[in-house]
């Protein structure tokens, strides 16, 4: 499946700064809508070490009002969290649609299928038993009114190590890189085939998958917002408005200052 991704797609610097803004508004006045009609929007983040998880959660927040919307950013499980069952973190993380309308979670209770599989913190009769839990666990969201939106960030091995280089020798940035990244680099393989099967034995009628192209950061983030405005748009059954004549008023008015 990832062999079919196209990762040449890009945009240029005008039409991304364009389509950003006139999604990124279009998502506030959804946003707005599921505060109206009690609904919650859930929204997971998988892909690889530097493909751009945390900049796109960003774009899709920042004209987001900040009341209304929580990220979760998991990391392994600590105290209480290794006691239950590994989905019963995330079910205490999930909140009523009058405190948070839309919640974020920048990796989610897919490692069960990713790095614990790989790096055996599961046995293969748990893993391999958590696609039949997860897809039960996401359809239980849905049913109960909820709207869940997927996304798996694609780059390529060559990408991924630029950026790697890159954080590196970039002060501001090198925080991002641990030996744990060029350990689970090395294993790539062995992940590529974990992602595999996670796309496709967990993309559901109820919660598909959307592979995102990620090799230009431009295109990927332009493409998450653009997929949850639809989606929302679709579920919510409510057209936003199109901003598009706005958003260029505005920015000839700037650049003719």
């Amino acid at each position: 499946m990832l062999e079919n991704v196209d990762l040449t797609k890009t945009l240029e610097r005008e039409e991304y700064r364009t389509k950003l803004t006139l999604f990124q508004l279009q998502l506030r006045e959804l946003a707005y809508q599921l505060y109206v009609r009690k609904r919650t929007l859930v929204v997971v983040y998988e892909g690889w070490d530097a493909s751009g998880k945390g900049g796109n959660i960003k774009r899709l927040t920042e004209k987001l009002d900040p009341r209304g919307y929580e990220v979760f950013s998991i990391a392994a499980p600590e105290g209480e969290g290794k006691t239950h069952h590994y989905l019963w973190r995330f079910w205490q993380r999930l909140k009523p649609p009058h405190e948070k309308q839309i919640q974020l979670f920048d990796r989610s209770w897919y490692g069960r299928v990713l790095v614990e599989r790989i790096e055996g913190f599961c046995t293969a009769e748990e893993w391999k038993r958590a696609y039949r839990e997860i897809n039960a666990f996401e359809r239980q969201l849905v049913d109960a009114g909820m709207v869940l939106a997927k996304f798996w960030l694609h780059i390529s091995p060559e990408e991924q190590l630029r950026r790697f280089e890159l954080r590196e020798t970039t002060p501001y940035k090198a925080w991002k890189l641990t030996e744990e990244d060029w350990r689970n680099r090395e294993r790539g393989e062995e992940y590529r085939a974990a992602v595999e099967d996670m796309l496709v034995k967990t993309s559901t009628l109820t919660a598909p998958w959307t592979v995102v192209e990620g090799e230009n950061k431009w295109y990927a983030r332009v493409k998450a917002l653009e997929t949850l405005v639809s989606v929302l748009s679709r579920e919510l059954d409510y057209t936003p408005r199109n901003t598009l004549g706005k958003v260029k008023a505005k920015k000839k008015k700037k650049s003719n200052k």
